[in-house]
């Protein structure tokens, strides 16, 4: 089997294993629905590569998703923020706070955190999962592997069966735009 054959099927398998999580992936979506519908916000954060998707859904959330459907911004922030709160945060506190400080600020009781992590043992990532829960804010992880550390800390961990990053990001991301999609079919047919 060539390569390209073999890296095909191996994705391909990786995403057929979210059939065995379908009941949290539609938890997800009712979660995220409710939250929107309620008026309040959906955050999002990730590292590296998880950062990029983050921001990829985010900019989705906000714009649109599919071409031909023009709907209202979607409420989600990406806890990112920008640089000057990275690097500013990094040096005057910890690398390990830049998500949950930006949390801290914006987000309240009814609101929902999403978390991307291949590994799930990002230092900010458990901090701000761990704040969310001190906060009540409902969390959902888009998590690899097993989940990490951060599984035990997720209110709703949604795990992608592998443990081959460049699998679990593009997984990660046809996942977030499965439930962004379902969410906005809810939300037009109120």
């Amino acid at each position: 089997m060539n390569l390209l054959k073999k890296k095909i099927n191996f994705s391909v398998e990786a995403k057929k294993k979210l059939l065995k999580i379908n009941n949290q992936i539609d938890l997800a979506i009712f979660k995220i629905f409710k939250c929107i519908k309620k008026k309040n916000k959906v955050m999002i954060c990730g590292n590296g590569g998880s950062a990029a998707d983050a921001q990829h859904l985010s900019a989705e959330f906000i714009d649109r998703l599919r071409p031909k459907i023009n709907r209202k911004p979607l409420s989600i922030l990406n806890l990112a923020l920008d640089n000057s709160h990275l690097t500013a945060c990094s040096n005057d506190f910890s690398f390990k706070y830049v998500f949950s400080r930006s949390l801290e600020a914006f987000g309240k009781k009814g609101d929902i955190l999403i978390i991307i992590s291949t590994s799930g043992n990002s230092k900010n990532i458990l901090e701000v999962l761990k704040k969310s829960k001190n906060m009540g804010v409902f969390s959902i992880g888009f998590l690899g592997n097993k989940g990490g550390n951060a599984k035990k800390h997720c209110d709703l961990p949604l795990i992608v069966e592998s443990d081959t990053t460049s699998v679990i990001q593009e997984t990660h991301i046809f996942l977030g735009h499965y439930i962004l999609e379902s969410v906005e079919k809810k939300i037009i047919k109120r």
